[in-house]
């Protein structure tokens, strides 16, 4: 029998961190929940090696639907959302995020961890490299429904490896000439879409694998998603108020090296 009050701490603990990097960064805290959760979540019993990736992450979409939120109302305020590109990425991302809630528990676990590795590996590279070209793009924004369908695909990724989008909506959003700020605004704004049709379809698919009364909804659990919110929604408004403070370059390289450290912890995990 698990500790369960020295989970929610730890959880607790983990909300606080994610917050602030979701705020900063616009990435949800996924990238760090999900390897995080895993770990705690053996560690205290809770679920079998089987099934705690798939849990990891159902729980983590959950979480950044409230954190994105926080994170997303602090960058309206901030006047950092560009509405005229923001609905045509966030029905984008809606459909992969509901497709990937489905697909996810049809993929084995081992299967689903080297998905979530090479996709890290990927959007750190990408950072990385990005973080070195001092010019921006000037490549225009392509056509609406076009962007829409590039969203899609950057909104059943994100799902699938339970991230709220923002590693991958804000370098394809700085490489369509948008200001790395306003990327990241539009990216906490898309999270919420990502986080409430991905979690959707998490629950849906897991209903009839795991039990409410052991504190699942479907393959979300619930006592970590309590810990992990309580703190993420209120500390994710001063990650926002901090990217007024940091210049462009900075920004990009914390990025690109928090992607880094999490791509080397799953890949030797």
């Amino acid at each position: 029998m698990y500790d369960l009050g020295l989970l929610v701490a730890c959880c607790v603990l983990l909300g606080c961190i994610v917050g602030f990097l979701a705020g900063l960064l616009g990435i949800g805290g996924g990238l760090i929940i999900v390897p995080a959760l895993s770990t705690l979540l053996i560690l205290f019993n809770v679920t079998s090696a089987e099934h705690v990736v798939v849990i990891s992450i159902a729980t983590s979409l959950a979480s950044i639907l409230f954190t994105s939120t926080s994170s997303a109302l602090a960058h309206h305020k901030n006047d950092n959302v560009p509405w005229h590109v923001a609905p045509w990425v966030m029905a984008g991302v809606a459909v992969g995020a509901l497709i990937s809630g489905f697909a996810a528990s049809l993929i084995p676990e081992q299967l689903l961890r080297s998905v979530f590795a090479v996709s890290v590996v990927f959007i750190a590279a990408r950072m990385a490299l990005s973080s070195r070209n001092k010019p921006s793009s000037t490549k225009p924004l392509p056509p609406g429904p076009i962007l829409g369908c590039i969203s899609a695909i950057m909104g059943g990724l994100s799902g699938l490896i339970g991230i709220g989008g923002g590693a991958l909506i804000v370098p394809m959003l700085n490489y369509f000439s948008i200001d790395i700020r306003k990327a990241i605004g539009c990216a906490a704004v898309s999270g919420i879409v990502i986080a409430l049709f991905g979690s959707i379809g998490y629950i849906s698919a897991g209903w009839k694998v795991t039990d409410l009364a052991h504190g699942f909804a479907g393959f979300v659990y619930l006592p970590a998603l309590f810990g992990i919110v309580i703190t993420s929604w209120f500390v994710a408004p001063y990650g926002a108020k901090a990217t007024h403070y940091l210049p462009v370059n900075t920004i990009k390289k914390v990025f690109a090296v928090l992607l880094v450290v999490i791509a080397i912890k799953m890949v030797f995990s």
